[in-house]
């Protein structure tokens, strides 16, 4: 790569070989000011910045909450973070946003940013003017993270469905066409100076439902380059990941066309997509908390496979893609395990989603799951991982999980045999919390993938008449890749504060708990008396430990020392007045650990 020093003007307006007049009308056609860089900078093609970004980290439910940084349970955004992220090994970082607020705080190490351009426009038609103080805050918390080494990609966000929904019956194409490109054109002039390593994407998951919808985003990606062509600076080498509707793999591989107007070389362009699937597995959705059948398996190759087969020589980035803290450890890590191969199997970079809930706890610069985090990185770098095997048949009744040895109060402690996919690796070692070393003739044994920790270890933290709880952790080290975590449960079943009452409209009904082991829910069953199911009758058709479940967040919650029926599930029963009964089921999830919950109309 050479190096690259900012053109001018007048070569900048050479770039641009279509008019404004002719996209946006007349009431756009003034010729935006453009900016002008003094240092040298050396463009990145978007090949060569698509592999640099692999693996990255988004910084989610932050920027974009309602109505202002802290609003989403994370604490505003501070260098420390991007610094903690940079250190763990992810290299970039996509900045998402939103925010209802108009103003800024500097509170001691407190910043609080908004990045989303929604409720920033200053002005109206034709100019759309933003807030200027708003748009360096933005520069401001691009540099932060530039500066942690870091590359970034940031975008306009929820002005997805605010403003820009190309979609929404009725909608105003010429407004969000010119709005479109005059905001574009404000925050290429504003970031137009910054290092190659800021990449732009043009708009966060834009609706689309027909071709047509998509035809009209094709359009506002050229517009999108058209602005940063015109704003100058080192724009029109930057790399940019476009948007096809909703960010979809399926609906962009079937309406995004690449942008014909001279803008940008193709060497900078990169189409970015999300990835949340299977929907019920990711968003714990009807009692699906198993993964990793060769059928589970064979999907998610193939929708990877499928959008590469229809944009072969173009880099392709996925922009989000997660699977959540609540689920069970040891699927989510063989689904993370997998993903992060298959995409980079594929030559696709993955970002992955954190909400604040997930990987990084911000506030303790701590890693919620560091396996995971291992995994993921040496996935990426095609280093085999050995991870612990569960459940994968659809159609079995309990689930087993090598991330834990359960035991349950009352029982007699017996040796117990964890078992783990080895993928080409052997066992190395074993330590206990405490920092002990486990003896491979005393402590366990091993056959294959199967490790055997014998019962005279295991009595030094669990017996028939051990308080219920995590009692330690064993870390299974292996010749190759990540460590894999064994958390030691004493369990019982929990206790509800009340098993019954009656239904009452308009709030989430709140039940105590008393958590007899682990801190976590893992399915609800939610059946009528008359036998019909509460919601999702379809569900009759999928496995034992799916029918009849309710989904998680929408149907139900679990908050601290309670469980939660949401608000639209007790109106469910009342509006189909007949009593029900919800089954909590936890972990282990195997018969017997779980309680019954009646509410009556």
């Amino acid at each position: 790569m050479s190096s690259f020093r900012s053109p001018s003007l007048t070569a900048w307006l050479k770039v641009a070989t279509l008019t404004a007049t002719s996209i946006l009308g007349a009431s756009a056609a003034a010729t935006p000011r453009a900016a002008a860089c003094l240092d040298v900078w050396t463009p990145i093609t978007a090949k060569d910045y698509n592999a640099a970004i692999n693996p990255g980290w988004n910084l989610g439910n932050t920027l974009d909450a309602i109505p202002d940084e802290g609003s989403w349970n994370n604490p505003a955004v501070v260098q420390a973070t991007f610094d903690d992220v940079k250190k763990a090994g992810f290299n970039s970082v996509r900045i998402p946003g939103k925010t209802n607020e108009n103003t800024f705080q500097m509170e001691g190490a407190r910043l609080t940013v908004q990045v989303t351009y929604t409720h920033h426009f200053t002005g109206s038609s034709p100019d759309w003017t933003i807030n200027s103080t708003w748009l360096q805050r933005v520069s401001k918390v691009v540099d932060m993270a530039l500066s942690s080494g870091l590359y970034v990609i940031t975008n306009v966000h929820h002005d997805s469905w605010e403003w820009a929904d190309v979609s929404a019956s009725g909608a105003n194409l010429t407004m969000i066409e010119e709005k479109f490109y005059r905001t574009w054109v404000q925050i290429g002039q504003t970031l137009a100076c910054k290092s190659p390593k800021l990449a732009l994407e043009p708009i966060n998951e834009p609706p689309a439902n027909t071709a047509a919808d998509g035809a009209e985003l094709n359009k506002l990606n050229e517009l999108f380059l058209k602005a940063l062509a015109e704003s100058g600076g080192q724009n029109a080498a930057r790399v940019v990941t476009l948007a096809g509707g909703s960010m979809d793999s399926i609906k962009t591989s079937e309406w995004f066309k690449l942008p014909t107007g001279n803008y940008k070389a193709k060497q900078y362009l990169a189409l970015q997509y999300h990835y949340y699937s299977p929907y019920d597995f990711i968003f714990q959705a009807w009692g699906k908390t198993i993964w990793g059948s060769d059928a589970d398996k064979a999907t998610l190759e193939a929708d990877i496979a499928n959008i590469r087969g229809n944009f072969t020589d173009l880099p392709l980035v996925i922009g989000e893609a997660e699977a959540g803290m609540l689920l069970e450890p040891a699927a989510r890590r063989k689904y993370i395990d997998f993903f992060a191969r298959t995409a980079k199997k594929y030559d696709t970079s993955l970002i992955v989603w954190d909400n604040g809930d997930g990987y990084l706890d911000r506030s303790t610069h701590t890693w919620r799951d560091p396996q995971l985090l291992d995994i993921l990185k040496n996935a990426v770098k095609g280093v085999s991982n050995s991870l612990s095997d569960s459940t994968t048949d659809g159609s079995a009744t309990s689930q087993s999980s090598s991330a834990y040895i359960f035991h349950k109060v009352g029982a007699a402690v017996t040796d117990q045999v964890v078992k783990f996919l080895l993928n080409g690796n052997t066992v190395k070692s074993i330590r206990a919390t405490d920092g002990t070393v486990l003896s491979s003739s005393k402590d366990y044994s091993v056959s294959g993938g199967d490790v055997t920790v014998k019962s005279a270890f295991l009595s030094k933290y669990l017996s028939a008449t051990a308080a219920p709880g995590s009692k330690t952790n064993l870390t299974v080290s292996f010749s190759a890749g990540a460590d894999a975590t064994v958390e030691v449960v004493q369990w019982d079943v929990p206790v509800l504060g009340s098993t019954t009452s009656k239904a009452q409209a308009g709030s989430d009904l709140i039940i105590p708990i008393t958590w007899k082991g682990l801190y976590k829910l893992a399915a609800v069953k939610m059946l009528r008396n008359d036998g019909v199911y509460l919601f999702d009758d379809w569900t009759q058709y999928l496995g034992p430990l799916q029918q009849a479940r309710g989904t998680y967040s929408g149907q139900w919650d679990r908050d601290g020392a309670s469980v939660k029926l949401m608000a639209a599930t007790v109106a469910q029963v009342i509006s189909g007045g007949v009593t029900t009964t919800f089954t909590f089921e936890f972990y282990p999830r195997v018969p017997g650990n779980s309680v019954n919950y009646t509410l009556t109309v």
